[in-house]
């Protein structure tokens, strides 16, 4: 739980950090694959940046956070009632057409991966869109009170093919939007599966 406890204690400066970035690029790899109307949920909100942002694109938008931090302040800015829970919580059944994982699965643990994937897999539509993003690399790491998993495009394949009902569209990498770091990210767009 080391990893919620820093959000809880680190929820300002995080929020002042993360909430001005321009995600513009990402969202359009997103939301291009969207119905008009679509059900999204933003699956690790944080600060609530994406979930104000698809509210204000007409999407019917749900979000969760294992922080109750930043729940709280999340609800505030986007308006949605984010509800406080963790992936291994998540057990809806084909209930939305997008969900948005930006920068949030990166925290579960290499061991646990498959079940977040699972339960966010069922909570997806057959040919629902799914835009997930994890710091590039293969290892697994703590670093400044948080744990972090990486994921190279080889560690994400193994993931979807071990989960089933997936497919990558796309992958691609970008550097850190943040002006003052240079990591690099895996961003990627999956498919779920039409029900044959």
């Amino acid at each position: 739980m080391n990893t919620i406890d820093y959000y809880n204690q680190n929820a300002r400066s995080f929020i002042t950090d993360t909430e001005s970035v321009d995600m513009s690029a990402l969202y359009h790899e997103f939301i291009s694959l969207l119905p008009k109307g679509a059900s999204v949920l933003d699956a690790g909100c944080g600060s609530g940046r994406d979930t104000k942002y698809f509210v204000e694109q007409g999407y019917e938008v749900s979000a969760l956070d294992a922080s109750l931090e930043m729940v709280q302040h999340a609800t505030k800015l986007s308006g949605v009632q984010v509800s406080h829970r963790t992936f291994s919580q998540v057990n809806e059944v084909e209930a939305y057409d997008g969900i948005w994982a930006c920068a949030s699965l990166l925290h579960v643990a290499k061991d646990s991966l498959e079940e977040a994937f699972s339960n966010l897999s069922n909570a997806l539509k057959p040919k629902g869109v799914w835009y997930l993003s994890f710091k590039y690399g293969d290892k697994e790491r703590s670093k400044g009170g948080r744990h972090f998993t990486d994921l190279n495009e080889a560690l994400l394949q193994e993931l979807v093919d071990k989960v089933g009902q997936l497919k990558v569209l796309k992958t691609w990498v970008t550097v850190d939007a943040r002006p003052d770091r240079e990591e690099k990210w895996l961003n990627a767009i999956l498919i779920k599966a039409s029900v044959v």
